[in-house]
């Protein structure tokens, strides 16, 4: 007798449905063919993100602050004012150069360097697609798309702090931000607010031209066609875009956690997918999961791109002093 049908949804399951049917004998002939995905819903979401938006800009904000407490300056030489490190004078440095009270405690002169200030343009792109607008726990855990903004506007709020210039990227090029001198985060949120009222439901860049030897922060999913994500990956890398990819996973579509006759929905006009018995799918699933995050692993810093997995029931403060750390280390050989 057929067991009551529990509802879950989320973009990843259908994805992989033709890879668990074939991979597992309990998964085949049971998917049922229903075709989901509203306008109405779409637009819904807009207004619910636009009132979103106005609690996560500070707590955007508090994060930046938290990570920047522990961070230091461009730790580089250049032209700024912050002090950096006493070097040896080399033959032909120019006098005016010299460091004399450090010189004199020494029978060697001293240049003074400060650390570079050269301020460069990092984009950032947010998907917006419905997969994203997803959680598992909805009571305890948040819409992937609500943490990539969260994540987004965090970066946004510390590379203002060290005097870099940021964007934001639509399907259809750098978007304009509102006039003003607000702070960076609330500007992006009230440009993405304005982007989600497009109801624009592609996942990935597309025919998007950047300036070469830019950087691009992507927070997505990445629940699109592998074909896709690695004609991005390699379109960015050949037009000399470096990417730093925050792929935002909720943690049931890690672990599979269900058991039982579920019923999973597709988010993006997939086909809905119900499965007997999905804990018997485990195994086959982990192994589906695992090979494609070491592809995109592969593929992306193959591309010298970096990729971050980052699971919604994670610090996101973690997250963005590792995506921090990844821009620096970039900065330093880019140019501005």
């Amino acid at each position: 007798m057929a067991q009551d049908t529990p509802s879950s949804s989320g973009g990843f399951f259908s994805r992989l449905a033709d890879k668990l049917r074939s991979a597992s004998p309990a998964s085949r002939g049971d998917a049922d063919a229903l075709i989901s995905g509203s306008p109405a819903v779409l637009a819904s979401e807009a207004d619910r993100l636009a009132a979103t938006l106005s609690s996560l800009v500070p707590e955007a904000e508090r994060i930046a602050a938290t990570v920047a407490a522990g961070l230091h300056g461009q730790r580089r030489s250049g032209p700024g004012e912050t002090f950096w490190q006493y070097r040896p004078a080399l033959p032909g440095e120019p006098v005016t150069r010299i460091d004399w009270r450090q010189s004199a405690r020494s029978h060697k002169a001293y240049v003074r360097e400060t650390e570079a200030e050269h301020a460069q343009t990092i984009y950032l792109w947010c998907d917006l697609s419905p997969s994203m607008v997803w959680s598992s726990q909805p009571s305890s855990l948040p819409l992937k798309r609500d943490r990539a903004i969260l994540l987004l506007l965090a970066a946004a709020s510390l590379l203002e702090r060290s005097g870099e210039r940021v964007r934001l990227v639509s399907p259809y090029g750098p978007a304009d931000l509102p006039p003003g001198s607000g702070r960076i985060a609330s500007r992006i949120a009230l440009a993405l607010a304005s982007l989600a009222q497009q109801s624009d439901e592609t996942a990935l860049l597309k025919g998007t031209v950047l300036p070469p030897h830019s950087q691009l922060i992507i927070a997505s999913d990445l629940l699109a066609p592998d074909e896709d994500v690695m004609t991005l990956f390699r379109q960015l890398s050949g037009s000399g875009v470096r990417a730093h990819i925050l792929q935002i996973i909720d943690p049931a579509e890690r672990d599979l956690p269900y058991a039982g006759r579920v019923h999973f929905e597709g988010l993006e006009n997939e086909p809905d997918l119900i499965l007997p018995a999905v804990e018997t799918l485990r195994p086959e699933y982990d192994a589906i999961f695992a090979r494609r995050q070491a592809r995109l692993r592969t593929i992306a810093e193959g591309c010298r791109h970096t990729f971050q997995p980052h699971q919604t029931d994670t610090s996101a403060a973690s997250a963005l002093l590792s995506l921090s750390a990844s821009l620096s280390g970039h900065r330093g050989g880019g140019r501005p």
